[in-house]
């Protein structure tokens, strides 16, 4: 079953081989010169008497058939062949070309010839007849008495009009085989080889913790990555979906505050953190997001918000804490930007000022959302997931291996975090499921995911650098 899997997901190899073996089959056959077979039939007899005698004679020759088979390709046959004819080729370059037979329980040889000119197979056929037979009566003769062996000609051979060789269905045949045999073992060891997380089985059996999530890959994300303006599709509800999840998790112990992070870049972390915080302030909670990806800022870009000071700025002291909060679209959404990027990000998360500013919006917020870098580059992600009730991984499906989110899952555990559960992003459309066709068949129209109004925000979530949820953060 595994290795019917494997074909299945990478049928593209299984194809490549096959059009690579039917591609070396149609060069050979045009590449190979035709061959034409000519073939000519002897008759061995023996004279003899009447009674015993006659069936003696019939023995004597059947045991000579054996012999003369071999004496064709010899070159005292053969020799006398390529004189006649004045053939390019001497005996043993002749004899590749000739196959002889001798039929069980008959007199008969069968003397079968191979070149590339059909006149000259026939020709080189009869030709071989005739200094076949002259041998063995020079052979069988004894003194001047006549040879016991007559060998008659009942055969002439024919001029071929159809080569033999090359056999299009065979070559055609064999590299259609060859071909699937080569891709089905391709497509197998790349299976065996590929650590790539693509499947929701390799997710559960890599992360110890509950999958909260599947959110499908949405090729309009990368020019709208904010669930603001299109609620009504997959994606929307899959978000919804995390935050009921993320909900549940709550209730079994409380969650006033988790990281978002992911293994590697490009997993689609800070659009997840970004939608998920607008899910749940549509709920009526109140929410602040917090950038702590002080590398490579994302969210203040997402959300169309200014990022001149922001968390850097708060904790160096230069503003305080309400002074550097932004409400967004008037709703129950706060957002606390990154700020200028600083020459030493993980030291200033590990202060003790960045202990407070959690402390702080844990007290004024329901749920406090922190976007923080991938956990294999850097360790921020896993200092600040020990500060908070735990952290939410997301892997992108088909960007990440397994031993990279094996080494995230480390990191978080050598810090002393929680792992609350993992987000599955980008996850391929596998044919159309009941929620596609839903959304597909749906004529309503589309009103925003969080329950805000209309603000210059909400216009700045279009119109962004392309791939924010493929390549971005």
């Amino acid at each position: 079953m595994e290795y019917l899997r494997a074909l299945r997901a990478r049928w593209r190899w299984v194809l490549g081989g096959v059009a690579l073996g039917l591609a070396v089959a149609v060069a050979l056959i045009l590449l190979v010169k035709p061959q034409y077979q000519a073939r000519t039939q002897l008759f061995v007899t023996t004279p003899a008497a009447e009674g015993t005698e006659l069936l003696s004679a019939s023995s004597f020759s059947q045991q000579r058939v054996k012999s003369y088979a071999q004496l064709a390709t010899t070159p005292k046959v053969l020799d006398p062949v390529v004189r006649e004819l004045g053939l390019p080729v001497d005996a043993t370059e002749l004899a590749e070309r000739v196959s002889v037979a001798a039929p069980l329980d008959t007199v008969l040889v069968d003397i079968t010839v191979l070149d590339t000119e059909p006149a000259r197979a026939a020709a080189i056929a009869d030709a071989l007849g005739r200094s076949f037979v002259a041998v063995v009566d020079q052979l069988e003769r004894t003194g001047d008495a006549p040879s016991p062996v007559r060998i008659s000609t009942v055969r002439d051979a024919a001029v071929p009009t159809e080569p033999v060789r090359p056999v299009p269905v065979l070559y055609l045949g064999v590299g259609l085989l060859l071909g699937l045999l080569l891709g089905g073992a391709t497509a197998a060891a790349r299976h065996r080889l590929d650590t790539v997380v693509r499947t929701e089985a390799q997710v559960a059996a890599l992360v110890p913790a509950p999958l909260l999530g599947e959110i499908p890959f949405d090729k309009v994300a990368a020019a709208e990555p904010v669930l603001v303006r299109r609620h009504q599709g997959a994606r929307a509800e899959a978000v919804r979906s995390l935050r009921t999840n993320l909900q549940f998790v709550g209730a079994v112990s409380e969650v006033d505050s988790v990281v978002i992070t992911s293994s590697v870049p490009g997993e689609g972390k800070s659009t997840t953190a970004v939608n998920l915080a607008l899910a749940c302030a549509d709920t009526g909670q109140s929410v602040c997001v917090v950038d702590a990806d002080l590398r490579r800022s994302r969210i203040a870009h997402y959300l169309g918000l200014v990022d001149i000071v922001g968390l850097t700025t708060v904790l160096l002291g230069r503003i305080g804490l309400d002074d550097a909060l932004q409400r967004w679209g008037g709703g129950n959404l706060h957002v606390l930007t990154a700020g200028e990027a600083p020459p030493n990000p993980s030291e200033l998360l590990a202060t003790e000022a960045m202990a407070d500013v959690l402390a702080a919006l844990r007290e004024r917020f329901d749920l406090v959302i922190i976007d923080t870098p991938p956990l294999v580059p850097v360790t921020d992600g896993a200092l600040l997931a020990a500060k908070t009730a735990g952290a939410l991984v997301v892997v992108g499906a088909g960007r990440v291996r397994a031993e990279d989110l094996r080494r995230c899952l480390r990191a978080l555990d050598n810090s002393g975090a929680r792992a609350l559960g993992a987000v599955f992003n980008l996850v391929p459309h596998r044919g159309r499921t009941a929620s596609t066709l839903y959304y597909a068949t749906d004529s309503r129209p589309a009103r925003p995911l969080a329950s805000v109004g209309s603000s210059p925000a909400d216009d700045g979530a279009r119109g962004l650098p392309e791939d924010h949820q493929v390549r971005g953060e």
